[in-house]
């Protein structure tokens, strides 16, 4: 039995890492990061982001949120196990990759609906300053990826995983049958 492995989960994981390295990046090095700083030139497009969502400005930093490191930290772990997913379904063609591709999405949407549950149970407090249209055009439609495609990932893996077990069931079932 071969293993079965979906182009665009593979897709996914590997064109994310860059995305998810320079939010890393940006949190980790956060003293240089935010306007005025030395490498700010870097994270342009966080510049107008830390606006929208306060979690990523100096005021936040200045007073010790811990919060966007720490899911930074989980992004490190997240982004290895996704490319260890690639590495084990389409190099070692190792039957368990699935399993890896579950587990990290499962991380991917679990932080970000935590992300957006903080903004909720904290009333908004990093966010909500924004206007609507603001809030769904920057924030919203941004991040909802992250939601969607692990959902996603999560659904089909999860199918083949239940697939790969089902057919394992019978063969045993057939095997003691034989006896």
């Amino acid at each position: 039995m071969t293993l079965k492995t979906h182009m665009w989960v593979s897709l996914w994981f590997v064109l994310t890492t860059p995305i998810i390295l320079l939010d890393v990046s940006y949190c980790f090095l956060r003293q240089g990061r935010t306007e005025g700083g030395d490498l700010a030139w870097f994270f342009l497009p966080y510049q107008s982001y830390q606006h929208i969502d306060r979690l990523y400005g100096k005021p936040w930093f200045d007073r010790g949120d811990g919060f966007p490191n720490a899911q930074s930290l989980l992004n490190i772990f997240e982004t290895t196990l996704n490319l260890l997913y690639v590495y084990a379904a389409h190099i070692a063609a190792w039957p368990p990759a699935p399993l890896l591709g579950v587990a990290s999405a499962t991380m991917t949407l679990s932080k970000t609906l935590l992300y957006w549950a903080q903004e909720y149970f904290c009333d908004w407090c990093a966010v909500g300053h924004n206007s609507v249209s603001d809030i769904i055009m920057y924030w919203v439609s941004t991040n909802v990826w992250w939601v969607i495609v692990p959902a996603l990932i999560i659904w089909n893996l999860g199918k083949d995983i239940a697939a790969d077990l089902h057919f394992a069931a019978k063969l045993v079932a057939n095997q003691a049958k034989m006896k």
